[in-house]
């Protein structure tokens, strides 16, 4: 067979074996884009003629399998049947590879996402690679979708059901140990063995893994249609299917249809195509896009930490530290006594036995993670985190007893949440090297970091700021320093305007009710008490500083009485076992009213933001507000929302607002901005 494609290269071995090498043109990613999936067909035509002793399907890139479908060409498709004719597309290329007369076998080294996991489930036997780069999975689910080309069809075929629906439901990517597991895949085998092992199976064509009978039962109608229930159910806790249909209309999919292959197929198209249309996709994939931007903000290679210092073992400090040892950094955690460094031990312990699987990487962890009352870790450390409670002076005198021992070249990093760096750096001899790396609680779950940089800032210290946030697996946000820069800046305001419904007298079940309705991951109430009320009071009375807003009486009153919220038991609600008791007849009064009071709030600040130029630019103030304050995904930020609901039609209604509940709903300049 001659190689007359542009991205995959074809070779026949000595075993008659045709090799096809997937090598993408113009990019370090494979992805499966409309002109190498026709290739591919041309290549499976000719397959057919030439009928070669078996196909082996290979990578040439060294980033990994595939990644996917091209997601940019879904978003040029207009309407449903644009769409059909796409998936099906994909589909008839897959069902050809399935029905090839010989063996065929997938070898995959790296990521392997989407489309390419379709590829794989659609081919006899697939070998991975024994290495911690191998992930495999079908994260369609994130963009608002669910596989399409033969997916849902093939994997809940030859799966368990219970895991190759948790994995499609997830999104989640497994090692390829764990797809062994389940049977995504046949063989795990090391790089000195892999295309040996990839050929012997092509060769032998040993019996086709086939669905364990625990899954024929559980795929049985009846119960097929209990577990399909059961799932719904789990589903609604944590996405509605008005906001995220895409689950649920998976799983519609597998239970009327599973056991009609043909059938199936089609419906799976045909979901996937009215899917396509909503915004709900194009919002997602908007934020697929947007983390994307945030990761390409900097690069590891320039700057390689080893040791890394925390200062104040508090639960952030604690659990900073604990996510750094986690990430296979040296951590030293520096307290004034050994007491209060206990609890971030533990904590530390728990985050190690949830994270990492075997015994040795968890004495590892721990191990990495040293606690030390003296700063003896100072000396060494190339990031040292100040991460204390928000008090300017306790910062300084810290400052001053660490800067002179600091090494060169190390970056001295303040965790602060609100306080300017400007007036951190008064007493600093070098405030250059001053920088804020601000995580978001719990650090373990929230995915976003500040980089807060001042005129003063270095780009040097910018730059390695920015690398270590990305060798720990977070992603960094580049904003200006002001009275809670970005994140806390636009959340306080819609966590006070909270407190003071309640204040009114709604009930907080009302008030997180209208946020979750909206999209919101969690309640605003219920969100303070998580933070802390007196976390939250802190920052919300060093902003009403800065820019002469009220902070709420009611706060205070809960401080004095030790009502710190999830903490100490009591907040806004009452908690038992962690969880809050809240009120199943509490009155939702307005519930549009108390939506809009909330969200207006936030949308007001995001726009005050964009007119100082907090950041760069309108995508990352998305980036940053859905990535560090759970900002409904599906919605695509609050810019984009503001733009997709009409910014007159919500600027005339905040307008209104202000009149009846104050000038804090007064729309600023900004909106302009937007507008324009």
């Amino acid at each position: 067979m001659s190689d007359t494609s542009l991205d995959w290269k074809v070779e026949t071995d000595e075993h008659g074996v045709l090799w096809l090498t997937l090598n993408k043109k113009d990019t370090d990613t494979n992805v499966l884009s409309c002109s190498v999936l026709n290739q591919l067909e041309a290549l499976i035509q000719q397959i057919v003629i030439d009928k070669p002793k078996a196909v082996i399907f290979q990578s040439g890139k060294k980033s990994g399998f595939i990644a996917g479908a091209d997601i940019k060409e879904f978003l040029e498709v207009t309407n449903q049947q644009e769409a059909l004719i796409m998936i099906k597309r994909g589909q008839n290329v897959f069902s050809q590879i399935e029905s090839l007369p010989c063996p065929t076998v997938a070898l995959v080294e790296g990521f392997c996402m989407g489309g390419g996991t379709e590829l794989i489930l659609s081919c006899d036997y697939r070998v991975a690679l024994d290495n911690a780069t191998t992930k495999i999975g079908l994260p369609e689910i994130k963009l608002g979708i669910h596989p399409a080309f033969g997916g849902v069809v093939r994997s809940t075929a030859i799966i368990n059901p219970l895991k190759s629906l948790e994995m499609m439901l997830s999104g989640r990517a497994l090692a390829s140990k764990q797809a062994k597991l389940i049977g995504l895949v046949d063989l795990v085998q090391p790089q000195r063995q892999i295309k040996r092992a990839a050929l012997a199976i092509a060769l032998k064509a040993p019996p086709k893994r086939e669905m364990p009978l625990s899954g024929k039962i559980l795929s049985l109608p009846g119960i097929r249609y209990l577990l399909s229930n059961y799932m719904k159910k789990q589903l609604a806790k944590k996405a509605s299917k008005q906001n995220y249909p895409a689950p649920y209309a998976l799983l519609d999919v597998w239970c009327n249809y599973y056991g009609d292959k043909k059938r199936m197929m089609e419906e799976e198209a045909n979901s996937v195509a009215r899917l396509v249309q909503g915004n709900t996709v194009r919002n997602l994939i908007r934020v697929f896009f947007l983390q994307t931007e945030l990761k390409s903000l900097g690069t590891k290679k320039s700057f390689s930490p080893k040791h890394i210092h925390v200062v104040g073992a508090g639960i952030m400090g604690g659990d900073i530290a604990a996510w750094c040892a986690l990430k296979g950094f040296t951590v030293t955690l520096q307290d004034r006594e050994p007491k209060y460094l206990s609890n971030a031990i533990k904590r530390a312990h728990q985050l190690f036995a949830k994270k990492l699987k075997t015994t040795h990487e968890r004495n590892a962890a721990s191990d990495r993670f040293i606690p030390d009352c003296n700063g003896y870790g100072i000396e060494k450390a190339d990031v040292i985190i100040e991460a204390i409670f928000e008090d300017k002076d306790a910062k300084q005198a810290i400052y001053a007893d660490i800067e002179p021992r600091m090494k060169q070249g190390a970056i001295l990093a303040t965790n602060t949440s609100s306080i300017p760096l400007e007036s951190l750096a008064e007493k600093l001899q070098d405030p250059k090297r001053l920088i804020g790396i601000h995580f978001f609680n719990p650090v373990a779950m929230m995915p976003l970091v500040e980089i807060v940089k001042t005129d003063l800032t270095s780009k040097r210290a910018l730059q390695q700021a920015i690398a270590f946030t990305l060798h720990i697996g977070k992603l960094p946000l580049t904003v200006k320093s002001s009275p809670g820069f970005l994140v806390n800046r636009i959340l306080i305001p819609y966590l006070v305007e909270a407190v003071t419904l309640h204040e009114e007298g709604i009930t907080p079940e009302a008030i997180d009710k209208a946020a979750l309705d909206f999209g919101m991951p969690m309640g605003p109430v219920e969100l303070a008490d998580t933070v802390g009320i007196d976390i939250c009071y802190l920052v919300a009375k060093n902003l009403a500083e800065s820019f002469g807003s009220k902070v709420p009486e009611i706060l205070n009153r809960y401080i004095s009485d030790n009502y710190l919220g999830k903490k100490t038991g009591r907040g806004f609600y009452r908690y038992k076992k962690g969880k809050p008791i809240k009120n199943r007849d509490a009155d939702l009064g307005d519930q549009k009213i108390i939506q809009n009071r909330l969200i207006f709030r936030l949308l007001n600040e995001a726009a005050a933001c964009i007119d100082e130029k907090i950041v760069a630019n309108e995508n990352l103030l998305d980036a940053g507000v859905i990535f560090g304050a759970g900002f409904a995904p599906f919605r695509g930020g609050p810019l984009n929302y503001s733009r997709q609901t009409s910014v007159d039609d919500i600027t005339q209604t905040m307008t209104q607002y202000s009149e009846l509940y104050g000038e804090r709903f007064k729309p600023v300049k900004g909106w302009k901005l937007i507008k324009d």
